[in-house]
Parts: structure tokens; sequence; C-alpha cells
């Protein structure tokens, strides 16, 4: 049985570190919330401000890092618990991004809705450095929002 458990940020980032197939721990948060099964932690939900500062309203967080050990339904769980805390907190808007290649069921079965096509490619530019990411590939964006409008 999956239960949502508590977790601080430094051990989230130790479990996406250990576990993640293709990205690092992110900078921050605004929460970390994990799920375990028969008490072995399963998987982590890292939520922060959007990465994208067009984005980065007041209202809206991001799920900036969910990583699991694979577990059936841990995914969906931790998507559907991270948006009723981010919805607790009065966050109105919550988003993720996945890599195009994955189908995003676990987000579709939590109520998320796909956006579209975005992000990828370098964010190294002429006068604003950054270090090369090893997914620059296209992703979609997924979002859940409160009924009422932004």
């Amino acid at each position: 049985m999956l239960t949502i458990v508590p977790i601080n940020f430094r051990q989230a980032c130790s479990f996406v570190r250990a576990n993640h197939r293709h990205h690092g721990p992110p900078q921050g948060q605004k929460f970390s919330i994990a799920v375990a099964e028969n008490g072995l932690l399963v998987g982590v939900s890292i939520v922060g401000r959007p990465v994208s500062r067009h984005l980065d309203d007041g209202k809206t967080l991001e799920v900036t890092s969910l990583c699991t050990d694979g577990s059936a339904n841990a995914c969906s769980k931790l998507y559907a618990a991270s948006w009723r805390v981010g919805r607790e907190m009065g966050y109105q808007k919550m988003i993720t991004y996945i890599l195009c290649t994955e189908s995003g069921i676990s987000l579709l079965a939590s109520g998320w809705v796909c956006e579209g096509l975005a992000g990828g490619g370098n964010w190294n530019k002429p006068g604003r450095p950054r270090v090369n990411s090893d997914n620059q590939q296209p992703k979609k964006r997924f979002a859940i929002r409160t009924r009422s409008p932004l």
C-alpha cells in the first residue's frame, strides 16, 4: 500500500541523485513529499517556483523533480498529493515538464492536462552563460489548476 510521507529537501535530493534516469536534483524548493510502500521510500516529489520566469506569477508552482523506483502508481500518487498540498497553500496552478518520449499517463490519471510542446534547447546564450543540460530535447508541459481563473 502506497502512503504519502514527509521528507526534507536534502533527503529528497539524495533520492533523486540515486534514482532519476536523466536529471539531477533542482536548486531549491517550496516543499517536498515522498511516497512509501510498506515503510520503504519508493518516490519523491520536489515542488518549487516555475523555472521559467515568464510563468512565475506568484500563483503557480512547478513540480521540478518527480522520481520513483518504478513502483506501480507511485508517480500518480505523488502528482495528486503535490497538487493537493500546493492548492492548500493557496496556489492556483501547478505545472511540470516531461520528455516527449514519456507518455504522461501518470499525469493524466491525476487530472493534469497537456498544454503542448514547451522547453528544450540550450539555455546558454550570449551575455547569459549557462551550463549545457544533457536534456535539450523538446518537452511537454502539463498543468492542473483550480476551477477559478487565475
